[in-house]
Formats: C-alpha cells, sequence, structure tokens
C-alpha cells in the first residue's frame, strides 16, 4: 500500500482535492449507507476500535490497550482483524509459532503476540470461531464502517495531529464517509497526541454529545533509553511515518536517515542489505516500529541485530476511569454509559 497523498492532510482542500470531491461525496454517502445496515449478534459483545479516514490513526496500539483492560476485568477477549496482507481469508486463530505476515498480515502477527487474535475477511465467520474458543468479549481492529457485526461499543480514534486532514472523502481526503455521518454511528472518540486537528475532531463530537477521551503513545523504556542521543536511521513501512519519526525525534534521537516505505510495506532481502549498508557507513542505529519488526525479523542477519533498536509503544489515557467505564458498560448487560 502506498502512503496517503499530502493533499490529504492540509487544512483546506486545494485544486486537486475540490476537483475528486464529487467522487468523495458518492463514496462517502456509500459508505454512511452501509454503515446504517443493521449488524448480527455475534453472541457476546463487540466492541469496535475504529477510525474515520483510511490510514493509520492509533487503531492497534488501543485494541491492545483495551484486551490488557478486559483481561485485567476477567474477561477473555479476542480481537478480531481482516487481516490486511495476508493470503489467509480465514476465519482462523493466529498462531506467532505457525503463521507469518504474509498468511495473516503484519498487524495480526502483531496482536497475536498480545492477546489471541482471530483473522477473517468474514467478520460474522470470525466472530463465531472467536466465540467457539472461548471469547467472552470481542475487540473488532477496524471495522467501524463495517455492518457486519451488532457493535456494543463503537470507539473512533482520533490521531491529534493529523485529525481528519482537509475533511474531504476518499479519493478527494482521508475521510471514509462525512465526518457528522460517522459521529452519528460512534459512541466515543480517542484522540491520541496533542493537535489543533485532533481538537476539532473533538469538539465536533462533543456537539452530537459523544464522549472524548484522550491519550497518548508512550514509547517503551527500554527502546528510549537506547536511542536517546544516537544518530539513527527512521525504518518504517507504516500509514503515516512522520508520526515515528516525531516520536523518535522526541526520545532525543537523531534522525540522520529516514526510509519510509508504504504501509504493509513487504521488505525484501535486498531492502535490509541496503539499509544495513548504510547504517555501517555512517555508523547508525536503525530505529523500526514493532509492526516492522514481525517482517524484518526473518530477514536481518543475527550479527547485525545489535544494530537495530525496535520502538514499542503503548497507549496511556489521561483518564483511565473514563474508559474503564465504558469498558465496564460494553462487556456487561446494559449497553455502554457515557462517561
Amino acid at each position: 500500500m502506498l502512503n496517503a497523498p499530502r493533499f490529504w492532510w492540509r487544512d483546506r482542500p486545494g485544486l486537486l482535492a475540490r476537483l475528486l470531491s464529487p467522487l468523495g461525496w458518492v463514496y462517502g454517502a456509500i459508505t454512511l449507507g452501509r454503515m446504517r445496515r443493521p449488524g448480527t449478534d455475534a453472541g457476546v459483545p463487540v466492541i469496535c476500535v475504529g477510525n474515520f479516514i483510511a490510514g493509520g490513526a492509533g487503531k492497534t496500539p488501543t485494541a491492545i490497550t483495551l484486551a490488557g483492560l478486559l483481561k485485567a476485568r476477567g474477561e477473555m477477549p479476542f480481537v478480531l482483524m481482516r487481516g490486511y496482507g495476508g493470503r489467509l481469508p480465514g476465519p482462523v486463530e493466529v498462531d506467532p509459532a505457525r503463521h507469518n505476515p504474509a498468511d495473516v498480515g503484519d498487524e495480526a502477527m502483531l496482536m497475536a503476540r498480545h492477546t489471541r487474535t482471530i483473522v477473517s475477511r468474514d467478520r460474522i465467520a470470525g466472530a463465531t470461531l472467536a466465540r467457539a474458543n472461548g471469547a467472552s468479549v470481542i475487540v473488532m481492529d477496524d471495522g467501524l464502517q463495517n455492518p457486519a457485526l451488532e457493535k456494543r461499543l463503537r470507539l473512533a480514534v482520533v490521531d491529534g495531529a493529523s485529525g481528519t486532514g482537509n475533511g474531504l472523502c476518499l479519493p478527494a481526503g482521508p475521510l471514509r464517509a462525512p465526518l457528522a455521518g460517522q459521529l452519528g454511528r460512534t459512541d466515543a472518540v480517542i484522540v491520541i497526541g496533542a493537535g489543533a486537528a485532533g481538537e476539532r475532531v473533538a469538539e465536533a463530537a462533543r456537539r452530537q454529545g459523544k464522549a472524548v477521551l484522550a491519550g497518548r503513545l508512550e514509547p517503551e523504556a527500554r527502546a528510549a533509553d537506547a536511542l536517546r542521543g544516537q544518530k539513527i536511521v527512521a525504518l518504517s513501512g507504516i500509514g503515516r511515518p512522520e508520526k515515528f519519526r516525531a516520536t523518535l525525534e522526541a526520545l532525543g534521537a537523531n534522525v540522520a536517515s529516514e526510509r519510509a516505505f508504504g504501509d504493509h510495506y513487504a521488505y525484501t532481502a535486498a531492502d535490509v542489505a541496503g539499509i544495513i549498508a548504510e547504517a555501517r557507513s555512517g555508523n547508525l542505529l536503525v530505529a523500526t516500529t514493532e509492526k516492522d519488526m514481525t517482517k524484518l525479523a526473518s530477514l536481518w542477519p543475527e550479527t547485525e541485530r545489535q544494530r537495530l533498536v525496535v520502538v514499542p509503544v503503548r497507549l496511556v489515557f489521561d483518564d483511565p476511569k473514563r474508559i474503564e467505564t465504558l469498558l465496564e458498560g460494553a462487556s456487561g448487560a446494559a449497553g455502554a454509559p457515557q462517561p
């Protein structure tokens, strides 16, 4: 997958965005129509973690955190994913010892290291397998616009720095459907990181009476210590590589070079050889994301492993009690309350 076009992220639509906007109106209307369809009852509560836009906003770390919170409550959560980039249509439970990113996708491989994970292009079949394997609650990673399953709690994740970009729908902008309509099909918004763009989305949510929660992605302390003050190559194949670079710079790393590939990029041995050669010539460390490491692990020579630093991140909520309240309502018999 290619990185999102730069014109999507301008505050005001440019000429190309305006020319494409009629297509966006059609696409958005079709998507909103799908979102309004009734879903199938999975037999257990479904908590959907999605976003309003195409591209990265922090869904996966949010789903990992929510699964951990549900486990702490005594639940048996399963994460249900489409398995983007994987060849297996599913439904199948991801086994990190048996599967690889080519089978189930890089995000599913990452997720399965934290909690039990099902990949399935047919969400109903995936939910059925999760329930058969003992799920007491399903965390649906992505799927806010997918009507297949009835959702007990619908969470939309928003990046504080980028928000909804130019505010237009695909292909004119990053929105999957008009923001106001999507907010109407959402229970709460989680804004990750500070930024005026995210605050504008938060204000729109509040005007519709939706709960707004704030959080931040914190890098693991060990990785932060390893990178502080070091000259590095920033290596990533994610939707918003600039976010990863900003994280590294915030840790005090000196980003001497950036290798930003498309989202879900399938690395080759030649890619790895070139990156290592560059790092050797400049005496640089290579910093990469936990998601990218699911694909790099089998390609990276053990003799160069000390040069590679993986930077896991975790979502930390500013007010943990608010998300606990939402999860309590969603995983219990009652509907989700507004905190």
